[in-house]
């Protein structure tokens, strides 16, 4: 099979993730983070399609990377909604402002 090898994808995929670690772990504002997760899950589909094509062969990969699609797409609301959530208690969506929530 030519073109592009495997690596190359993990390669990218590699760096989507620690790129959306880096934003989960460093950011205070809470969009920042929901942005980081969805570039987490962006490269779990790269991981599933690279390996579905260089795999088996069949489908199971774009299968599996529609439902991420579809998990990230429901992610994205209920984020966005906990998000606005706490602008409408703290005025602010800095996710520090929310320690006063625990109990």
């Amino acid at each position: 099979m030519t073109g592009i090898p495997l690596e190359y994808y993990l390669l990218v995929s590699l760096a989507l993730f620690l790129l959306g670690m880096y934003c989960v772990l460093t950011r205070r504002n809470a969009i920042g983070i929901l942005m980081g997760v969805e570039l987490v899950l962006n490269a779990a589909n790269l991981n599933y399609l690279a390996f579905g094509r260089y795999g088996s062969g069949n489908y199971d990969g774009q299968v599996f990377a529609i439902f991420v699609i579809m998990l990230a797409a429901a992610e994205a609301a209920v984020g966005l909604a906990i998000v606005l959530g706490i602008y409408q208690q703290f005025h602010t969506i800095d996710v520090e402002a929310t320690e006063t929530l625990r109990g």
